[in-house]
């Protein structure tokens, strides 16, 4: 299939691309490259583009007339959100609906969503399904939850089949050491603790007396490959008659703050000065995933569930490209 990926040269977006590619599909990339690296394209073709702009994406549809589409494009930290909120509903909410209101106009029923844990806000319980209530935190949660609302919407009224991917925290890096995690700036923490096996600045840990059983906040880590093979067969599914449904991506195991940088130190064999700072607003003290609903759904089960292995191709990626696409 020719599948049109928006925001395709971003971290997750280009290792789809890539699976793409590996999975017999033509991948077609939209993309403003506000955040996303060209270099990470791999030669695929590349409409730059902005959801704002209404015009350039009927374009881009009418002249690739994909199949189905990917779509990742979104601003995506959540403490900017918060003192930022206009950006996030602009940029995730208004720009998706953009979006949507030109696949109808085009005929292009099948859309694959990136959607985020963020939508389920404090946990009432863990692991957590797809029945959790949704109570975002944070306006970026909000955004992505807005965007599921319209997709259900759109489900019903119009028959657009979608799949909404709610992941958990993403890590790692192309196996095969293409590419990898280059965001500016970085707030995800396995980057940031490997940053100080190189001679960063001590990594800052917010909090250190949480309920868990080092008194840091505990996540679920799941490999971008992995990220990227589900939302390859949720697209198949989608082509095979699938009406789609929301699902989580999560490995359903939980490593703490500590945990992270331990593996690090084991994998770097370097020691990561650390110092506790206090708990930051708006950090839950743990998050694991239920994945069996995208087991059944997608035949897909995560293939990284080592969390030395998932750091280990990190550190690979930053050793070949100190300075991540710029290299």
């Amino acid at each position: 299939m020719r599948i049109l990926v928006i925001g395709g040269a971003g971290y997750i977006g280009s290792h789809t691309v890539k699976e793409l590619r590996r999975a017999g599909h033509e991948p077609v990339v939209f993309d403003n490259f506000s955040a996303g690296h060209p270099q990470a394209l791999g030669g695929s073709e590349v409409f730059v583009g902005d959801l704002a702009d209404p015009g350039a994406i009927r374009q881009c549809l009418e002249h690739w007339q994909p199949e189905a589409v990917i779509h990742f494009a979104a601003s995506i930290f959540v403490g900017e959100s918060v003192t930022a909120p206009t950006k996030y509903y602009r940029n995730n909410t208004v720009g998706s609906l953009n979006l949507f209101d030109a696949l109808l106009e085009c005929g292009v029923k099948r859309i694959v969503f990136s959607s985020t844990c963020a939508v389920y806000g404090e946990p009432r319980f863990l692991p957590l399904t797809e029945e959790h209530p949704l109570a975002p935190a944070s306006p970026y949660g909000h955004s992505k939850r807005f965007v599921e609302q319209m997709l259900a919407d759109f489900r019903t009224a119009y028959d657009l089949r979608s799949v909404c991917l709610r992941y958990f925290n993403a890590a790692g890096a192309d196996p095969e050491g293409e590419l990898g995690e280059d965001h500016d700036p970085e707030t995800h923490l396995i980057p940031l603790v490997l940053r100080g096996a190189l001679g960063a600045e001590p990594l800052r840990v917010f909090g250190g007396d949480y309920e868990t059983p080092d008194g840091t906040c505990t996540r679920d880590y799941i490999h971008v490959q992995d990220l990227a093979r589900a939302h390859v067969r949720a697209v198949e599914r989608l082509a095979e008659g699938w009406a789609g449904e929301p699902l989580n991506l999560g490995c359903g195991r939980e490593y703490s703050v500590r945990q992270v940088i331990a593996a690090a130190e084991r994998v770097t064999g370097r020691a990561i000065p650390y110092e506790v700072h206090p708990r930051r607003p708006g950090d839950v003290p743990r998050l694991v995933a239920d994945n069996r609903r995208a087991e059944d759904a997608l035949g897909w089960q995560p293939q990284w569930t080592d969390l030395e292995e998932i750091v280990g191709s990190c550190w690979r990626w930053m050793q070949s490209h100190p300075q991540g696409y710029a290299d």
